[in-house]
């Protein structure tokens, strides 16, 4: 395998590589950019068309999607996988990843699109060198723009695996972009409803990339799902540019909308939920979810909600939960 194919080793280690470029035996050339960021360009006469951003370790606990992404970055270094449209592959946070921590800091993945602006922190220096990476790489505007920043949501799910399409200002998510979902054994989708500050909402908004966070599902004991194996099976033909073989039906992809953010405002904030609650459950109008001192209660009003991202350990103004609501 080429030395490049290790790029998480070379992350986790902090090493930058002696040899900077290196071609696979099928000619695709790849290209350490920096810390964590490996650019992958099709041999001549292979390329589909498509520039891919395949992203990681945003949060440096979140091992499974870390995990699929060394995978496919070592198939490409050994020539398993054959790159038939140009990748840029991305280790996010590499002081988080080395310590096995969610955030060392801030929360990069609330220092996008701008946010990182007036804020001298150590992760929104990361955010700027992403987001100009990012710019370097959607050079060609004729050319097709998809990411995928791959997540864990670190506790388990109802729904398995499951995206969050970022809100972009006139654009409604395609029905191709969807399918390519459900082909990626995606059980639901959250359809944003206002605008954001993540990784895959930069790229959707300045670049007008198909754009998703994906969290993909846990592997309790390290047993990996099924779901996981389909999903490398996807993104491979992501990657060599085509269609996978269905050898069982897609699964039906179920949409909802945001209905309400749950927002920690102070130090006296109790979630009122099971401490090992899955993402997904449904929670029934008068439940309540969550207290913020003496004043401020959060309780379910909405018909058909359930509860994502319940978190009570994040900073002040922050959010601490999600109610969400099928799309009709």
């Amino acid at each position: 395998m080429l030395s490049l194919g290790g790029l998480l080793e070379l992350t986790l280690a902090g090493r930058e590589p002696r040899e900077k470029v290196q071609w696979t035996t099928d000619g695709a050339k790849l290209r350490w950019l920096g810390e964590g960021a490996l650019e992958v360009t099709p041999a001549t006469g292979l390329d589909a068309g498509l520039d891919l951003v395949l992203s990681a370790g945003v949060h440096g606990c979140e091992i499974i999607p870390i995990e699929l992404l060394d995978r496919l970055v070592q198939a490409i270094g050994s020539g398993e996988i054959c790159p038939r449209v140009r990748l840029l592959l991305l280790f996010c946070n590499a002081p988080a990843m080395r310590q096995g921590v969610r955030l060392i800091g801030r929360d990069l993945n609330r220092l996008f699109c701008g946010a990182h602006e007036d804020d001298s922190s150590e992760e929104a220096r990361r955010a700027s060198q992403l987001e100009a990476l990012v710019t370097g790489f959607f050079h060609d505007p004729g050319r097709r723009r998809w990411h995928y920043d791959l997540h864990s949501a670190m506790r388990a799910s109802k729904l398995p695996q499951f995206a969050v399409c970022p809100w972009v200002a006139g654009r409604e998510v395609s029905e191709e972009s969807l399918q390519r979902l459900q082909r990626a054994a995606v059980d639901a989708v959250l359809l944003q409803e206002k605008p954001s500050s993540t990784f895959s909402a930069h790229t959707a908004i300045r670049h007008g990339a198909e754009a998703f966070t994906l969290e993909v599902a846990e592997a309790p004991g390290g047993v990996w799902p099924d779901c996981l194996g389909e999903f490398l099976q996807a993104a491979q033909c992501w990657i060599e540019a085509t269609e996978p073989s269905q050898k069982r039906p897609v699964r039906p992809l179920m949409k909802f909308r945001l209905a309400r953010e749950i927002i920690k405002r102070s130090e006296q904030f109790v979630l009122r939920l099971p401490a090992g609650i899955d993402n997904f459950t449904p929670v029934s109008p008068g439940t309540l979810l969550a207290e913020d001192g003496d004043e401020v209660r959060w309780v379910v009003e909405e018909l058909g909600a359930r509860i994502l991202f319940p978190m009570a350990s994040v900073a002040i103004g922050e959010r601490a939960g999600l109610i969400v609501v099928p799309l009709n």
